[in-house]
């Protein structure tokens, strides 16, 4: 290797550990205006400018070296307690990191410093080092020739290296450096290349951390990916192939190779993911900048930091961050004035957490501002022509909520810098679809608001569910949209199939689930003859798989022909003729060597209006056709121990769970149930209606009927479950504690039970009163 090819080295190391210390350094002084009297910060800060100083002279850079040496005089008296750090020094040293930045930035396309001497920043900087004493330091007239150290990281005080290509001996330092009184030493230049005993032993330690890790190029670590992308379809085809096999040896290596080839995926895989802080660190100054520009008191907190993710959706998520981080700022908090009248702290908290769910990671952005009033939002969209009146009528909270994402409308008071020109959300909420991500919104008027990100781990291995239509054309639909599967039995009556203003709906639970058929949708074959399903009983010979998915916050049913299994696929990404088509998120190749087209679930969702525009037009038309279905309620219909009849409207039920007995604990005077991670008031039917007598549970399992109450469960437990009936059922106008009345469903009399008693019964700490115990 030559002189100048070693020296560039040493320089693109320079430039990619200064930039790391930059972003570090943003940190540390936003952190330090919270604590100023921060010893650790203040050293940190100190040790980073001072490193970045040694560096560039030794590098022969001039005037980065008295631009530093100028911050790091006023650090200096800072550290030393000579001055207390305050607001106008630390926006001071903030365009000391902005400036050493931009001039870095030349470095790496120009290989020069630029023109700028940068003196007015210079003299900015040197104004505020007064000490105590009212002297200034000394500025020197030209840059010390100083020979310093390379550097591999300013994080620690132990992160020197010996620049073993410096021939000259380095001068002494000057004399305010002595004065350092750091618990490391700064090693001094030794022209023999020996250091004492103390200092050798650091810089063995720290060659030693340094030869565990390596800078790997992010092209190479793509390139890794996609061989392991097709390493994994080699890989389905072996195993796919080998199961047909009666060679044991055969089916044993593909066994072997699958579990060799799912822990190199996994080993892969982690070097592509990086922690979300690298996005999150640098939010904390835009939020500090934003709120000092808009006149106002915020401080950003952050939690799950440490949350991982593939670097390229990293990479796609940091401006949507950061523009949903500068909306919350500047339209969802009040000035400080707003938030006193309003009986809330001066200083706003605007929280950013990241977490795993789901096989997916979830960001939230909440901030305790003052909520979205979803009726100006329908205001502005009114006046702005982006809805009509008639469609803002049909609309639900939910929906105009929705509403922020469309192009053009903003209910900003005036237009700014920040905001106000309508531009910046709905291209947020494209970007992370893009990426197979969604976002949601909910908001408390006087509150605050809280929008929440769901994005893929990875964009290159996803695992999916495989399907057909009737054609036999095999297509995946990613796991993060899938919901459920349901399978309706040819012959059921009555008929699980509705038509809604001659729409498909499936009843699930209660609630009307939209029907879209796989073959329509794609045009790959002739439209399904709903109103052949719709009658009192689902013909044809063959039962219906139904795929719930969802898509931009709602479900719908996609009616396939055969569902497969699942695995894990590789993303292959289409040809631009096929993508526009937008019912299409790529490709992949199975085992057998198929290509299968990875479903979109917005973009099918879009086409066959359960979402959209056109959805949204016949809004009105579909609820009012529901409200007249709704009147033959299906009801779930069980019976006490003493036999008794009851029943609840199956839109209240969330779910029916079979337990052990024995699973049932007793806490004061009622049972709970431990229950997906929380606990679970179970109550008996006696405990609610007079009269009914609850025998003893048997060695059987117990049915439980769930209720849900926002994020809040309760159960009933019941003796039997009897049907899932539809029938009008007009309840009587008397009823009982615990009853709303009864009422005849399928040909017998039902009482027909209190839900809202159910859940305040259960929700309080309240027993019954005697009065009502004895109604």
């Amino acid at each position: 290797m030559s002189g100048a090819d070693e020296l560039d080295e040493i320089v693109s190391e320079f430039l990619v550990e200064s930039h790391e210390n930059l972003d570090q350094l943003d940190r540390d002084l936003v952190a330090l205006e919270q604590e100023p009297d921060s010893r650790a910060l203040l050293g940190s800060v100190f040790r980073t400018i001072h490193t970045i100083k040694g560096t560039s002279g030794f590098l022969g850079m001039p005037r980065l070296e008295r631009l530093t040496h100028t911050g790091e005089n006023l650090l200096s008296l800072l550290r030393d307690g000579e001055l207390r750090l305050d607001p106008d020094i630390t926006s001071a040293l903030l365009q000391l990191v902005d400036t050493v930045r931009a001039v870095l930035a030349d470095i790496e396309t120009s290989g020069s410093e630029g023109d700028s001497d940068h003196d007015d920043l210079i003299g900015l900087l040197a104004s505020l080092a007064v000490p105590s004493t009212g002297t200034a330091p000394e500025e020197p007239a030209e840059p010390a020739d100083v020979s310093e150290v390379v550097p591999t990281s300013s994080a620690e005080p132990e992160a020197v290296e010996v620049a073993e290509a410096c021939a000259e001996p380095a001068p002494v330092e000057p004399a305010e450096e002595a004065s350092n009184t750091e618990p490391a030493p700064e090693p001094s230049s030794d022209p023999t290349g020996v250091f004492g005993e103390a200092e050798a032993g650091l810089i063995d330690r720290r060659r030693s951390v340094a030869d565990s890790s390596i800078r790997v190029d992010v092209g190479l670590l793509d390139s890794m990916m996609q061989m392991v992308g097709e390493l994994v379809l080699t890989r389905n085809q072996i195993v796919q192939h080998s199961t047909y096999q009666e060679d044991l040896g055969l089916v044993r290596a593909s066994q072997r190779l699958d579990l060799i080839v799912s822990e190199l995926q996994g080993a892969v895989m982690r070097t592509r993911m990086q922690p979300i802080d690298n996005v999150f660190s640098k939010l904390p100054r835009v939020v500090r900048d934003l709120a000092q520009s808009c006149g106002k008191q915020v401080r950003a907190r952050l939690e799950g930091r440490d949350t991982e993710l593939d670097k390229t959706v990293l990479e796609a998520i940091k401006d949507p961050l950061t523009h949903l981080t500068r909306n919350a700022v500047d339209h969802g908090i009040e000035t400080p004035e707003e938030r006193a009248a309003a009986g809330k702290p001066e200083e706003a908290v605007l929280l950013l957490r990241a977490f795993h769910e789901s096989g997916q990671v979830v960001i939230e952005i909440s901030d305790d501002g003052r909520g979205i009033d979803t009726q100006k939002v329908a205001r502005t969209a009114r006046e702005r022509g982006v809805v009509s009146a008639d469609r803002l009528a049909a609309m639900s909270e939910r929906d105009l909520l929705s509403l922020i994402f469309l192009p053009g409308l903003s209910t900003a008071a005036a237009v700014t810098n920040v905001s106000g020109r309508g531009v910046g959300m709905d291209v947020v909420k494209t970007n992370i679809e893009r990426i197979g991500g969604t976002v949601e919104v909910s908001t408390r008027l006087g509150v605050g608001t809280t929008i929440r990100v769901r994005i893929p781990l990875t964009l290159a291995i996803i695992p999916a569910l495989l399907v057909s239509g009737r054609q036999g054309d095999r297509y995946a639909i990613p796991q993060a949209n899938l919901v459920e599967l349901v399978r309706l039995e040819p012959g059921a009556s009555p008929s699980p199939i509705e038509l809604v203003n001659g729409a498909p709906v499936h009843r699930l639970r209660g609630r009307l689930l939209p029907l879209v058929s796989l073959e329509e949708i794609l045009g790959s074959g002739e439209a399904p003859d709903w109103t052949g399903f719709a009658g009192s009983t689902l013909s044809g010979d063959t039962a219906l798989n139904v795929v719930v998915l969802q898509a931009d916050g709602h479900h719908f049913g996609l009616v396939v022909d055969e569902v497969h299994d699942t695995q894990e696929i590789v993303v292959k990404p289409l040809d631009r003729l096929i993508k526009t088509l937008g019912l299409y998120a790529g490709a992949t190749i199975m085992g057998d060597g198929r290509v299968a087209l990875i479903l979109d679930a917005v973009g099918i969702a879009q086409a066959a209006s359960v979402i959209g525009e056109r959805r949204e037009q016949s809004r009105a038309d579909d609820e009012a056709a529901a409200t007249v279905t709704s009147d033959d309620n299906m009801m779930l219909v069980f019976t006490a121990a003493d036999g008794r009849r009851l029943a609840v409207p199956l839109a209240h039920v969330a779910r029916l769970e079979e337990v052990d007995p024995a699973r049932l604990e007793r806490t004061g005077d009622r049972h709970v149930l431990q229950y997906r991670d929380q606990l679970l008031p179970v109550l008996r039917v006696g405990d609610l209606v007079a009269g009914v007598r609850d025998g003893e549970d048997g060695e059987g399992e117990l049915p439980v009927v769930v209720f849900a109450d926002g994020d809040r469960r309760v159960g009933l437990a019941v003796h039997e479950i009897v049907d899932v009936v539809t029938d009008h059922v007009v309840p009587s106008s008397t009823s009982t504690r615990g009853l709303i009345g009864c009422g005849v469903i399928a040909g017998k009399v039902t009482d027909l039970l209190d839900v809202d008693q159910v859940l305040r019964h259960a929700l309080t700490d309240l027993a019954p009163t005697d009065e009502e115990a004895a109604a």
